[in-house]
């Protein structure tokens, strides 16, 4: 059909499932249910199950890709709110983001190494914890592949969307700058998304923890590659 070969069919599939997925949150809220984990899985189903292709889907999903770095940006305005708060804990956040970012990398790259994964996917996968504008920026000079990349930067935020919240609870992390830190490091705007649910602070934490571990992240590749 023509008519899924316009790029306004992925756009209004794409909302039609993170409004299912937003509906499904409010009746059944749980780190299980979170929009983007449905809306994913719903996309994946009707690329599977329907005559839409990977390919149609795309032709729409592209121009919801452009606009990840704008949104990015706008969480600098919950950080201004915030921003006599980070100042005040520059030294811990820096430290935080920092352990989290050569954490992530390194853990992937020895794993990469023990089991003899392909030189390409080890580069794809090492930035899954930053967002992915960098993150596909980061592979795309250093040989790796962008649509892998781009699926472990999902997969990683929604992992950590979806069950960062039960971390909180069973450390007993009652910090509000910790929390946000925590989802932002380890899910960059998936985290951070999760983070907004738990309060201003915590979203503004988690979008310091973003760029943080961007430009983290990049100086590690500098000195690997």
């Amino acid at each position: 059909m023509e008519l899924l070969s316009l790029p306004v069919c992925g756009i209004v599939i794409s909302i039609i499932c993170y409004a299912v997925g937003i509906q499904v949150r409010k009746l059944l809220p749980s780190p299980f249910t979170n929009p983007m984990i449905i809306a994913n899985a719903l996309i994946i189903l009707a690329i599977v199950y329907t005559p839409l292709t990977l390919e149609q889907y795309m032709a729409g999903g592209n121009v919801i890709t452009m606009f990840i770095v704008p949104v990015t940006v706008i969480l600098a305005l919950r950080i201004y709110r915030q921003r006599a708060l980070f100042k005040a804990n520059a030294i811990p956040i820096a430290a935080g983001c920092a352990a989290g970012s050569a954490a992530s990398v390194f853990s992937v790259l020895f794993l990469c190494r023990v089991f003899g994964v392909d030189q390409a996917v080890t580069v794809s996968l090492l930035p899954k914890s930053v967002t992915t504008a960098i993150a596909l920026e980061l592979v795309q000079k250093n040989g790796g592949i962008p649509g892998l990349a781009a699926s472990a930067v999902i997969v990683t935020g929604v992992f950590s969307a979806a069950f960062s919240p039960f971390f909180i609870k069973f450390f007993r992390l009652r910090d509000p700058i910790a929390a946000g830190v925590a989802l932002g490091a380890s899910g960059h705007a998936i985290g951070t998304a999760a983070a907004l649910e738990l309060g201003e602070i915590q979203g503004a934490m988690g979008g310091i923890a973003i760029s943080l571990m961007g430009i983290m992240t990049s100086l590690i590749f500098l000195f690997l590659f």
